[in-house]
């Protein structure tokens, strides 16, 4: 039993290689133009595809997993299943204009106005919920420019800062959604293929909930625990143990939030921890 797994070609693929080998799959043998790849697992297989195609490979069980934006989930209205939001390649979709058009929200919108984009299906259903009828002009890139050559009147496009769009002259007038990228899967596969694929899912996750996570280790006076443990919590509480030594001391360790280990650290040496080490961690397993 083999699970194939679709990943994302292009500015994604270098993450999402990473973030599989961080979770033990790691690419065997690929020189960067193969579609196909092994892994060090030999019941799991990668397939390299554009990020836009791979909810359909996915639905039709091509392939029985698949890491993309939701954005092109929605996109594309495929049946398949969201496992996991893996938390990187943020972006949003959003309406923009060209600063000299007036337009500033959504009710500047003129019935009849021309939208440029390469998500007909999610500009379609927004404008329609909005009871706005649009002349949709399908593109397959670079959006950014059609208002500026007199091609549409606005456009439909995903972006991560919006630099590029003002860059181009264009406001922003709405966002439609945000994406980040997801694991997917096939109904079938989740079924047929259920113990390797929940491994899987394990193992990724893993990964994923280490990110922005440090441990925190420390000795600390006995006498001092409990103020110790107001300070850092952890994940399920601190775990604490006896170090041997003339003087009464315990180890006491914790999961701590990346942006809140520089506070942790400063109380915690205030009220008396020392020997203090930040740890970086790879995975969280349950």
């Amino acid at each position: 039993m083999v699970v194939k797994i679709a990943v994302p070609k292009g500015h994604l693929e270098e993450t999402t290689v990473r973030l599989l080998q961080d979770a033990g799959i790691g690419v065997i043998g690929r020189d960067g133009r193969q579609l196909f790849a092994k892994t060090n697992d030999p019941e799991i297989e990668l397939v390299f595809v554009r990020a836009e195609d791979i909810p359909d490979f996915v639905f039709r069980g091509s392939t029985d997993l698949g890491i993309t934006g939701s954005d092109l989930v929605c996109e594309s209205g495929s049946d398949v299943v969201e496992l996991m939001d893996l938390c990187y390649g943020f972006t949003r979709m959003v309406v923009a204009a060209s600063e000299k058009s007036g337009i500033k929200s959504v009710r500047d919108i003129k019935s009849g106005a021309r939208v440029a984009t390469e998500f007909p299906n999610i500009a379609k259903r927004y404008f329609a919920k909005k009871g706005i009828k649009i002349e949709l002009v399908d593109i397959t890139g670079a959006a950014e420019i059609s208002p500026l050559i007199g091609l549409a009147d606005l456009i439909v496009d995903v972006t991560s800062t919006g630099t590029t769009l003002r860059a181009h002259g264009l406001r922003i007038v709405e966002t439609i959604l945000e994406s980040t990228s997801r694991l997917i899967a096939n109904r079938r596969s989740l079924k047929a293929k259920k113990s390797k694929i929940d491994d899987i899912v394990t193992a990724v996750s893993s990964v994923v909930k280490a990110r922005g996570k440090k441990l925190v280790m420390m000795n600390v006076p006995e006498a001092k625990l409990e103020k110790i443990k107001k300070i850092i919590p952890g994940m399920s509480g601190p775990t604490v143990s006896r170090v041997e030594g003339v003087k009464a001391m315990l180890a006491v360790q914790a999961v701590v939030d990346e942006d809140e280990v520089y506070s942790v650290v400063k109380r915690a040496k205030q009220a008396g921890a020392r020997d203090i080490l930040v740890v970086p961690i790879e995975r969280v397993l349950p």
